[in-house]
């Protein structure tokens, strides 16, 4: 992985990736991760659905970005990732993210400025591969990033919200590493391919689980907007 994919997989970047849990948040309110033990299989189960998504998205629109695309591309990026979040407050965590990556983004890499033109509240996918792409980052490295962002989130808000040893944790991140490049293989060979034709896994039980956290959300106070 790339200087640039780095600084956009690191936990410190402003983009606002600390307020969302990936939907462990609601599913320790559901008591199905009570120990550590629980955890790697969560980590493990979304790596392969929504973190495969994101890995795809982010492949594509690195691509995108390197080949200068018209308008029109990022705005078929856009409906496609939709047409794969079925979930409304998935999709609406994922622009807030989005749109918190852009702002702190574009200041560095201001060549995604075609791209918010177009959609000015893009996917966090889509914004951060363009990112991406934008500061040199192969395909690959895009994807690899959002992979690891889609484990790493959910496994510092498991410390946050059960008081799980962090060491451990990390541990069980770091495990996770050759399915993490296996995602990023499979993500970026489908970077150039039409938008309808990416990737398109599907996790049933964290859209039912994201729409849950949003009712319980407006109902009480939570720890993570999603």
């Amino acid at each position: 992985m790339d200087v640039t994919a780095l600084l956009l997989a690191d936990s410190r970047f402003p983009g606002g990736g600390h307020v969302h849990s990936g939907g462990l948040e609601e599913v320790v309110a559901r008591r199905l991760v009570t120990a550590e033990r629980d955890l790697p299989e969560f980590l493990h189960g979304r790596l392969w659905t929504a973190g495969l998504l994101a890995a795809a998205f982010a492949a594509a629109a690195a691509h995108a970005i390197r080949r200068d695309v018209h308008s029109g591309h990022w705005l078929r990026l856009d409906a496609e990732l939709d047409a794969r979040t079925p979930s409304p407050a998935q999709r609406e965590a994922s622009r807030a993210q989005g749109r918190g990556t852009a702002r702190a983004g574009r200041i560095a890499w201001p060549a995604i400025g075609e791209l918010l033109a177009v959609t000015p509240r893009p996917h966090h996918p889509i914004v951060t591969g363009a990112l991406a792409g934008a500061g040199g980052s192969s395909p690959r490295d895009a994807a690899l990033a959002l992979a690891y962002l889609a484990v790493s989130g959910p496994a510092s808000a498991a410390v946050r919200l059960l008081g799980f040893d962090p060491l451990t944790v990390n541990a069980m991140v770091a495990r996770l590493a050759p399915g993490l490049e296996a995602v990023a293989d499979e993500a970026a060979a489908t970077a150039g391919a039409d938008p309808a034709r990416l990737p398109a896994p599907n996790a049933p039980a964290l859209d039912l689980l994201a729409e849950a956290h949003l009712r319980h959300h407006k109902e009480e106070v939570r720890l993570f907007a999603s």
